[in-house]
């Protein structure tokens, strides 16, 4: 019992870093596809509340420690301007569970000062989509005999 709960806590948590990650390991540890799509949004969704609200506070108070002396106009930065203007708040969202991860997503559309109720919604939205579309492929392709999960 205690190492089903360490299982879901571990897949949890790296829900919470990249939503992409329970997908392709809820099936070795045995998860249905519902327990993974569950176990995805949750992670997903808890760190786009965190960082939504710490966002900021983040982004001025603890990356200074970790970041010395950088500019205002890095590669990176830039990158994110650019995502958030082609795309806006739909878009973004959309693209945080593909590309980005849940904690850079949020940040970025927290640090330009979106609606975090129009946040929450969106990534909820695209998040859930997301999760059925990748569980649903690597159930696919195990069926098919191309990964070896169980």
């Amino acid at each position: 019992m205690l190492e089903k709960v360490l299982t879901y806590l571990g897949i949890y948590l790296l829900a919470c870093l990249k939503s992409i990650l329970p997908p392709l390991l809820g099936p070795a540890a045995g998860m249905s596809p519902l327990e993974i799509i569950i176990i995805t949004m949750a992670g997903l969704m808890t760190s786009v509340v965190l960082f939504s609200y710490l966002g900021e506070k983040i982004k001025k108070n603890v990356l200074p420690i970790f970041i010395k002396k950088k500019g205002k106009f890095s590669p990176q930065s830039r990158r994110m301007v650019r995502i958030w203007t082609k795309y806006g708040i739909i878009g973004t969202c959309f693209l945080t569970p593909l590309i980005l991860s849940p904690v850079g997503g949020s940040l970025l559309v927290s640090t330009v000062g979106a609606p975090r109720k129009q946040v929450f919604f969106y990534m909820f939205i695209f998040g859930l989509f997301w999760s059925v579309v990748w569980t649903f492929s690597v159930d696919w392709l195990i069926d098919l005999g191309l990964i070896n999960a169980r």
